[in-house]
């Protein structure tokens, strides 16, 4: 029997319990089960950088331990390979590990755009521009589910902050919504296909992304066809129902029985139907029961031993390590690490991993693969790279010792091993006389290191410095406060320059930041965060092994009063207002020629390359690309499309392609760049769809957004007569938006922009109350005096775990929550009813908020005992 015609015959079995209990989450990770029909649970697990499955009771922070697993490169890494196959390879290797640890729904990857460089997920995030982050997101999922998982491209949509990320409500006009913040979800939706998506904790323009009509509906079901789930983020239900009702399939994680009620109370009172329950039930049916054909699958196909069990058998053999490694790495896929060391397999992940059926070592390959094609070389004064092997070379930096390769949240992976470049110097060819720590992670200047890394920094020809941004300074549930890395680092820098020896600055960090300091490094190798594999494969581009590739994914100020969203990041009250507009990143630095450290798609290389040779035609963009250097190496030639006569405000220029081609010395090669349907179309407000202004456009290739090599032109037949904006242009209502001088937009412009007027902004309820949708952070203005203390106690902790360099969490996701996630986060101990007795008691209102609350528990327990005494009675 088909799919299809089983769903059907199971909706027709399906008791209305059943159905509803059906698009709620189980527990913190499974999907419900009814097993009188035969229909299984699936497992959701994050995923962006590694699989994140934990053992035992789940929880959405990772405070209880998870299963080992490869942590590949951070997306903010591997966007910098401009690579859509290492993509595609990366992807592959975490489904691999997905379906080896039974998990069915990879929550990842996130394609968020980056709007502005404080946001504190941007390591989790592809890009600025929405064509590299779609293109690069669709190469995960395509290699996800190849293996048959289901990739889960997160979050759907405009989620740009982390602070009250659920009590926030994101203003953005609908031409900006659909050519920046949507685009790379329509890429990845429509040339991958993912089996499920994950929509954003926030509000979009007044309604929250889970129950958002226009979003879920017009735009992601009926323009971009797609026919796969939609899962809540966790704890960022709102109203489930009216989530069911814009098709939303999946609320995540438990909110026990509430939901399910809640559901059946409004089809009793009709406010939903019966079909638009079904047809989301039949979605949720079709992906669980695919995955659950596909673990059947994987299953069967595990016949014969892998490299990877042999290995593990002979561990428990007892045999010499060093001999299973090379067992290992003789049947791996990829080029495998160089030294796989005792000290490595202490805490047995390696073993443990391999028992579970993960390829490890083929696997930390392929993360040493994907870290070193992501690497940027942003500095190389007189060619000082590739290190000199003869000189002295001495390594200062804690980074060195205790890698900084992953960032804090739900990203957060036990990773099999954990390369250091300390521990990898002997394989280094090149002459290390020393190490000095330098500085603390995170405290403040240390003299007696300073002073211990000037003694051996005068013994050395030239110094390796190993900085960068540390823990607390990106990390899901915070954003970042400025773009400086922390000031004791800087000081050492200036201190060792200061010796007159050459520096060498090798960076770690997933986002972008200030460096006036520039000038004290003769090189900065830029290495992201580059996973458990990044130390040996930045040993690699260090001593000219590799050479370097990355170009970069964002664009790198000189200062962050220079970035666009300046005046409108963070959110001062509940409205994020996205005045900036479609001048995002470079589109607003190349437009209004504002000078930058480093700009948008910018690596240098040890070879050299030259572009010549610019063909145009209407079907795609040709160049010659010619390696003119000594060494083989890899160039990124990017595609930027202008319209200099456009009647409509446009960026300068737009990525509108790419292409990574390797070269050897001396080669030359034809590259050919498609012209697809997005190089032209901007979304018209007018026509309300997608439309090409007939006009003249530039055709730019280039090495970066700010380096164009060719130009030529393209005369373009437009789709529509009827332009946007003519009428605000001639009354002057657009003049900031006409010349992208977008920092200072006020109320009247950036109300015609918006095409409506602007929704009221606020702290709380107009009348001072606090509302189940207003988070914890804001009991510090409530009536209760018992409140504002529990909020100032969560603050305190809040504070003191950012100071000791490790966020906490789980205090994090509670302080920036709203009151109703306390009913979607607690497994059903506390119900819709029991939030409003909180807000009730927060608001002065003490004794009757208690009572509420209290009443509330007795009604709920016996709501859900009885709602699951009537599934397991059906049994």
């Amino acid at each position: 029997m088909s799919n299809s015609k089983k769903i059907k015959e199971l909706l027709k079995k399906l008791t209305l319990e059943e159905k509803a209990a059906l698009l709620e989450g189980k527990n913190e990770w499974e999907t419900h089960d009814i097993p009188r029909l035969g229909i299984p649970s699936a497992t959701c697990s994050d995923g962006p950088s590694g699989v994140r499955r934990q053992e035992g009771a789940g929880d959405h922070l990772g405070l209880n331990p998870s299963v080992p697993a490869t942590c590949f490169p951070s997306a903010a890494t591997v966007a910098n390979s401009w690579d859509e196959a290492l993509a595609e390879l990366v992807g592959r290797a975490l489904g691999e590990e997905a379906q080896a640890l039974g998990v069915d729904f990879l929550l990842g990857p996130g394609l968020n755009i980056k709007r502005s460089p404080l946001c504190g997920r941007n390591f989790e995030y592809f890009s600025e521009d929405p064509y590299l982050a779609g293109k690069m997101a669709a190469g995960y999922v395509k290699g996800i589910q190849s293996q048959g998982v289901s990739a889960c491209p997160k979050h759907f949509a405009v989620n740009s902050q982390e602070e009250r990320r659920m009590a926030m409500n994101a203003v953005v006009d609908e031409r900006t919504l659909r050519e920046i913040y949507l685009t790379g979800f329509e890429i990845a939706v429509t040339e991958a296909k993912p089996m499920a998506l994950m929509t954003s904790y926030n509000e979009v323009n007044g309604t929250y992304a889970n129950e958002n009509s226009h979003l879920l509906k017009d735009i992601l079901r009926e323009a971009w066809g797609y026919d796969g789930i939609v899962i809540t983020d966790w704890g960022g239900s709102n109203d489930h129902v009216e989530g069911v009702r814009a098709g939303s399939n999946l609320e995540m994680p438990n909110p026990g029985y509430d939901s399910a009620r809640s559901l059946i109370q409004a089809y009793k009172d009709e406010r939903i139907s019966m079909e638009e329950i079904d047809e989301c039930v039949a979605r949720l049916l079709e992906a669980v029961l695919k995955l659950a054909d596909n673990r059947k699958k994987a299953a069967a196909a595990k016949a014969g031993k892998t490299a990877d069990k042999a290995y593990a058998e002979k561990i428990s053999a007892g045999e010499s390590r060093k001999s299973a490694d090379n067992a290992s790495v003789e049947n791996a896929k990829s080029e495998p690490t160089e030294q796989t060391s005792a000290a490595t397999l202490a805490d047995g992940n390696m073993e443990k991993a391999a028992r579970y059926g993960i390829p490890v070592h083929e696997h930390h390959a392929i993360a040493r693969r994907a870290a070193q094609e992501s690497i940027v070389l942003l500095k190389n004064e007189n060619n000082i790279l590739p290190l000199d092997t003869q000189k002295k070379t001495v390594i200062i930096g804690n980074f060195a010792k205790e890698a900084r390769y992953q960032g804090a949240g739900s990203s957060n992976v036990n990773s099999t091993k954990v390369e250091n470049v300390l521990d990898l110097i002997e394989t280094a060819p090149f002459h290390y006389t020393g190490f000095a720590q330098g500085y603390h992670r995170n405290s403040g200047r240390d003299e007696t290191l300073e002073q211990e890394a000037t003694a051996l920094a005068t013994q050395a020809d030239q110094i390796l410095y190993f900085f960068g941004l540390d823990e607390v300074s990106e990390s899901e549930g915070i954003d970042r406060r400025h773009m400086r890395i922390p000031e004791n680092q800087t000081a050492l820098l200036e201190i060792l320059a200061k010796t007159g020896k050459p520096v060498i600055g090798v960076l770690s960090g997933g986002s972008a930041i200030e460096m006036p300091w520039e000038g004290h490094c003769q090189a900065i190798v830029h290495t992201y965060l580059g996973g458990q594999a990044g130390a040996g494969a930045t040993l690699d581009v260090l001593t000219g092994k590799v050479n370097p590739s990355g170009k970069l994914n964002e664009t790198y100020p000189i200062s962050y009063e220079d970035t666009p969203a300046y005046n409108y990041f963070p959110a001062k009250k509940r409205n994020s207002e996205y005045r900036e507009g479609i001048f995002v990143g470079y589109r607003y630095y190349e437009t209004v020629q504002k000078p930058v450290r480093y700009p948008f798609g910018y690596g240098l290389s040890y070879t050299t390359f030259e572009y010549s040779d610019l063909k145009v035609t209407e079907k795609e963009v040709s160049i010659t690309l010619t390696n003119t250097g000594g060494r083989d190496g890899a160039e990124v030639a990017q595609l930027y499309i202008g319209c200099r006569d456009s009647r409509i405000f446009r960026p300068v220029r737009e990525l509108k392609g790419f292409r990574k081609v390797f070269l050897q010395a001396g080669e030359s090669r034809r590259v050919s760049i498609p012209l697809d349907n997005r190089a032209f179309r901007f979304w018209n407000t007018c026509t309300n769809r997608w439309d090409i202004e007939g006009a003249d456009y530039q055709i730019q290739i280039g090495a970066s957004a700010d380096d164009i090599r060719l130009e030529g032109s393209l005369t373009v037949k437009g789709t529509t007569k009827r332009l946007p904006y003519e009428e605000e242009t001639a009354a002057g209502k657009l003049s900031s938006y006409y010349g992208g001088q977008i920092q200072n937009v006020n109320d009247e412009e950036f109300a015609v922009m918006f095409g409506s007027e602007l929704p009221e902004d606020r702290w709380s309820a107009s009348n001072g109350k606090l509302t189940i949708n207003d988070a914890i952070c804001q009991m510090s203005s409530a009536k209760n005096p018992l409140a504002r203390g529990i909020c100032k106690i969560l603050k305190n902790k809040k504070e003191k775990s950012e100071q000791e360099g490790k966020p906490d969490l789980n205090v994090l996701f509670i302080y920036n929550m709203p009151f109703r996630s306390v009913a979607k986060m607690t497994g059903g101990m506390v119900s819709i009813r029991m939030t409003e007795g909180m807000v009730t008691a927060v608001n002065g209102h003490f004794f009757r908020g208690l009572g509420t609350i209290i009443g509330g528990f007795f009604k709920n327990r016996k709501l859900n005992k009885t709602y699951a005494e009537k599934l397991s009675a059906k049994k």
